[in-house]
């Protein structure tokens, strides 16, 4: 139990309605999971409004309702907050909650369209390589040291995101590196939190199916810089034409990264090949295990970072030299008649260009790429027929198939993406609806030295078809087929 008045710290409380108790037990939005003297935060949804749920609540023993609207029946043993927002309170006093775990730590956020969950796992293999306790939170997996806990979205819930700190904070970690999402940053999930600091790697394409337009998917990312402190570091790509307007407004210190034009860090790409990159980053060179220059963006994020958080450049690119990506990142897989296999998380337009881009710089040409790539269901279908343009595009052969079909038709899906395939380019495209047999077709495609890339999930490790997650790894396919 806690004090309801500390949880109420800093909440601008626009009414008050009932009988005040004293302690409360615990916070959620979920109305299923309410249970005696919790407080319950009706939060209006883009599917479901929580005020709906309000008398349910009351009846299984919720003892503080904070809303945005005060129900007009009258529940006298229950005390109601009214707020402006209901999921900015939900934020504040789920820090208020844990004891306010951020301003304990150094966290440091990065936004952006693509290379979110690369950065960031590579500053928490940074700081753990060189002695510190860490904490991360991703799209893949949230680490507590080297306790891995299972993510289910790329930002967690308020609720979640201040329970996951105060354990880092239990935990002696001396910082956290996290995705933060366009939608988390509208549903201000990270409301109340105190960022050391904050990236920005870029912002092309994605979300429009939420955001509905690309002025509102900018104005979502730019909320994240907007709401820094003036002790706070915003680092900004400023290759991205967006880039400096994310810094607009803000009061944080900014400093930027780019490998095209002046900046406050500043890289160059030496050599790009499957074994690596060799980087002059700050006048000093080193080469790295990973791929391409959309790794480059990301070890130069990572590098900035860490001068910003005040270790020493040696032991920075010492450490960058040996570091690790995250998993379904450009992973690469060699086999027999030199055939190269690529999972790649690339799931939108910039993405996918971007790792057919890397390939073909790297390929001498004789080698056949062969790009297998679907699109999600129940998302943005504008970059359907554009993903599919730039695999035929960039490609020798592509073959459109399914990823997470979700609640969608995938025969659907993939008719959308054919509409953007060409006269010319059609002899080329295949299309399977069954992911297995897409690529199992691939690697029946494959000669000597080919490359087959299987992009879209990556790391993922099922579908998701109609609401069930059936077992899915790219990697194991691609092994089972190659071998």
């Amino acid at each position: 139990m806690i004090k309801l008045e500390k949880i109420l710290t800093n909440i601008e409380i626009l009414e008050t309605q009932g009988m005040r108790p004293l302690m409360v037990n615990e916070l959620t939005f979920d109305s299923r999971k309410v249970s005696k003297d919790d407080v319950y935060f009706a939060v209006k949804g883009t599917q479901v409004d929580g005020h709906d749920f309000i008398p349910l609540c009351i009846e299984n023993g919720a003892s503080v309702i904070v809303c945005q609207e005060i129900p007009k029946q009258n529940f006298s043993t229950t005390y109601f907050v009214k707020v402006a927002d209901s999921s900015k309170a939900l934020g504040i006093m789920a820090s208020n909650f844990y004891d306010n775990p951020s301003s304990k730590l150094s966290l440091v956020g990065i936004t952006g369209t693509n290379g979110k969950t690369s950065t960031v796992t590579m500053l928490y293999n940074l700081f753990r390589s060189l002695g510190y306790s860490v904490g991360l939170l991703s799209t893949v997996k949230n680490k507590i040291n080297n306790r891995d806990i299972s993510a289910t979205h790329t930002t967690p819930d308020a609720i979640q995101i201040n329970k996951l700190l105060n354990e880092m904070v239990e935990n002696a970690c001396e910082y956290c590196f996290m995705e933060v999402s366009s939608h988390a940053l509208v549903q201000n999930r990270v409301a109340g939190l105190n960022f050391k600091g904050a990236i920005f790697s870029n912002i092309t394409h994605d979300h429009l199916d939420f955001h509905k337009t690309f002025a509102e998917y900018i104005k979502a990312k730019k909320i994240f810089f907007d709401n820094l402190s003036k002790d706070s570091f915003a680092l900004i790509n400023i290759d991205d034409r967006n880039g400096l307007v994310m810094a607009q407004n803000s009061l944080a210190k900014l400093k930027t990264y780019s490998i095209k034009t002046a900046s406050d860090y500043r890289a160059k790409i030496m050599e790009n090949s499957f074994e690596g990159l060799l980087l002059n980053i700050d006048g000093s060179e080193l080469l790295v295990p990973l791929v391409g220059s959309f790794n480059a963006y990301n070890i130069l994020a990572v590098y900035s970072a860490a001068m910003e958080l005040g270790s020493d450049k040696t032991q920075i690119l010492s450490a960058i030299s040996k570091i690790e990506t995250a998993e379904g990142r450009f992973e690469t897989m060699k086999f027999s008649d030199g055939i190269v296999a690529i999972v790649d998380y690339a799931h939108t337009p910039d993405a996918l260009e971007n790792v057919l881009n890397t390939i073909n710089k790297i390929r001498t040409g004789k080698e056949q790429l062969i790009t297998v790539v679907g699109a999600g269901g129940n998302r943005d279908k504008t970059k359907r027929p554009e993903m599919a343009a730039i695999a035929a595009k960039l490609s020798d052969k592509v073959i459109l198939t399914s990823d997470n079909p979700r609640n969608e038709e995938p025969e659907d899906i993939i008719h959308d993406m054919e509409k953007g395939i060409t006269a010319e380019d059609e002899y080329n495209v295949i299309s399977i609806i069954n992911r297995r047999e897409a690529i199992k077709t691939a690697c029946t495609f494959s000669q000597k030295d080919s490359i087959i890339l299987v992009a879209g999930k990556g790391h993922e490790k099922y579908q998701d078809i109609k609401g069930v997650k059936h077992r899915f790894d790219d990697k194991e396919i691609l092994m089972e087929y190659l071998k």
